[in-house]
Order: structure tokens, then sequence, then C-alpha cells
């Protein structure tokens, strides 16, 4: 959406028009610095860009621009100023207050539009590299902090197994457990790592082919029998074999692992994990990884696919994680053409709705 601001109606009509002749449909207007403030205050999402008259009764363009780079909701929509005053010093007062850019009245349309579509592609490429940089930080961050546990365990352990006094053979069993359970941390922490980063440089080739769900879910539940065992987790799915998905084989792979292990993670003792798919459209299949789990507080659930916020949590066996594996299983479920729900409750367990896209009849039929 562009917010324009001018307090002549004539001017907000024409350049209502030119805007909406030129691909803009989101347009709104405010006559008035005072209407263009209020309606900022409230207005969800905000404009992409606001063009902004300088010479206006009551607040003046020039105020208009100084309060919204001083408010952090505001200070980065692109102000582009609109003026009949092209006095040098008047151009150099709204650059330095914060504007991207300034066109005279009365407007050249070219003009204006190739201004616009040049600082909304500024500001698209400006966010690109903020989520880049974030990205960077936070894959740094899970790097540096999880490795460092996974080592200091090993080699804790170790050390007591070298030391001095020999342990008894039931330390030693223990300690090799530990030490076995930390280096399958480490792995399954590189594995997410490489996959996520090649995912971002776009390394990953997605290649959809039809994939048998029961065929994934059977070798995820074996692979991970062991972790679900030590807490005496019963993990039962009823995906049947027939169900066909079409979508890239290893990235669902990943997301299955992932939302299991997760399951595992933070599901109480004696606990269940319950899977099951039904057909919710003549081309989707939801598949619902339920829970008897700690669940999650309502505001906390979108924190769980954002690298941006480090939102991490304990498991009922103090198991420490890093939150990639859900950002990568939201990223790869979008790559396929799907989406990704969650609904919990704090104490009440969880469940992840997964919808991918099915195979056809043709291909079924060849399986």
């Amino acid at each position: 959406m562009i917010l324009i601001v001018d307090d002549n109606s004539q001017n907000l009509k024409v350049l209502g028009n030119i805007l909406k002749k030129n691909g803009f449909l989101e347009v709104a207007f405010a006559e008035s610095g005072e209407k263009a403030l209020k309606f900022l205050e409230t207005q969800e999402p905000l404009p992409s860009l606001i063009l902004l008259d300088i010479m206006m009764p009551g607040i003046s363009g020039f105020e208009v621009c100084k309060s919204l780079k001083s408010n952090a909701k505001t200070k980065e929509i692109p102000i582009i100023f609109l003026t009949a005053k092209t006095e040098k010093e008047d151009i150099i007062t709204g650059l330095e207050l914060g504007a991207v850019d300034y066109v005279t009245k009365p407007f050249n349309q070219k003009e204006l539009i190739t201004r616009i579509h040049t600082h909304l592609q500024l500001k698209e490429t400006t966010e690109k590299l903020q989520q880049t940089l974030v990205a960077k930080d936070k894959f740094f961050s899970i790097l540096g902090h999880d490795l460092v546990n996974v080592f200091n365990s090993s080699l804790g352990a170790i050390r007591i197994l070298n030391s001095e006094h020999p342990p008894t053979d039931k330390v030693k069993t223990e300690f090799m457990s530990l030490i076995e359970d930390s280096l399958e941390k480490g792995h399954s922490l590189l594995k997410n790592l490489l996959e996520w980063s090649r995912s971002q440089t776009g390394r990953i080739k997605q290649q959809p082919a039809n994939i048998s769900l029961k065929m994934l879910m059977d070798s995820n539940t074996r692979l991970l029998a062991n972790h679900a065992a030590a807490k005496n987790i019963t993990i039962f799915h009823s995906v049947e074999k027939n169900t066909f998905i079409f979508a890239d084989e290893n990235m669902i792979n990943t997301v299955i692992r992932n939302l299991i292990s997760n399951a595992i993670k933070f599901t109480n003792y004696e606990g269940k994990i319950t899977i099951a798919t039904q057909i919710v459209a003549t081309n989707l299949v939801e598949i619902s990884f339920v829970d008897t789990g700690i669940g999650i507080k309502t505001e906390d659930i979108d924190k769980l696919f954002r690298i941006d916020i480090s939102y991490n949590r304990v498991g009922t066996a103090q198991e420490q994680g890093t939150g990639l594996g859900l950002i990568l299983c939201k990223e790869f479920i979008e790559k396929n053409g799907g989406t990704i729900k969650v609904e919990s409750e704090l104490d009440k367990g969880s469940c992840f709705y997964v919808r991918l896209p099915l195979g056809t009849e043709e291909i079924y039929n060849n399986c």
C-alpha cells in the first residue's frame, strides 16, 4: 500500500489515478499531516511508501517526516516529498530529515512511477539484507553454543573414564551412553545446520516426486525409536500404504524427522505421540503430529518458526535445542507447496498440522 498525504484534493485524485493505472491498486489518502499521523498509529500493515506534500496547513510535511522518523514503528517507511519548492535548501532539509527522494509539482508521471519503483525495490533489498544478517547471526549463535555443549559433555565423560581412579563397569556404561547421546545430538545438529545453510544459499535443488508417506513415517519412527524408548514414549502412526505425496523426498524426510524429534523432546515420560493423515481437499493430505507433552503458551506459538527471535525451551528430560529444526520444517514445507500450523496449550500437549500436495491418481496406479 502507498499512502498519499496532500491537502489538495485534486492532487490526491490525480496521484491516486496515476498509481492505480500503473498497477498500485492499494492506495490510501490523508488530507493533512495530522490525519496522516493518526492513520499510521493504527494501520496494519504499514504502507510500503509515503508520498508526502511539504506545504500543508497545520503540520507541514517536514514535521510529519520528522515525527515518522523518530518513531520506531514508522521510521523505516520510505518517504518521497511532493513539492512545488525547488530551492536547494528545502530539498536538503527534506533529505536531512530522512526522506529518500523528492518529486516536484506539476508531476511528470513517468518520473514519479520510476522513482516509486526504485525506492520500493531498495526497501525490499534492504529488508532481505537485514533478514540475511539476522539469519547469519542465528547460524553462528547456534553453531557456537550447541557444538560447545556437545564437545563439553563428551570430553567431560571421557576425562572421567580416563581418570586415575577407574570407574566401575556400571559407571562406564552410563558415561558411554552419555557420550553416544551427545554425539547423536551433535550429528543431528550438524545435519540441520548444513541443510538450512544450503537452503538459505539456494544450493538445494528441489526434486519433487511421488513418495510413499508410510515409507517415510516407518523409517523415521524406527530411526528415533531409541530416543522414544529412553522416555518410555509410545509412537503410533496410522499412515496407510496407499498414501502418497508429491514432494521432494529429502526435504520431507527432514521435516518428519524433526517433527517427531520435537514431539519426543517435549513429551513427558510414558507419554504418547500419535501421527495420522486425512485427505482435506482433492489435492492435499494433512498429517497431524499429536503429543501428550508440556505444550506451548498460545502467545509463543508464532515464535517457533521465526529465526529473528531467540526462543529455546528445555525438553522434559532437560534436552537442549536450537529451534532451528522447526524453522527448517516450515521452509521445506512451503518450498513444496504446503503449510504448517500449530495448536497447543500449556501442559495440554501440542498438535502440528502439515498439509502437502497429494500425488495424482495416475501416479498412484503406477506405484
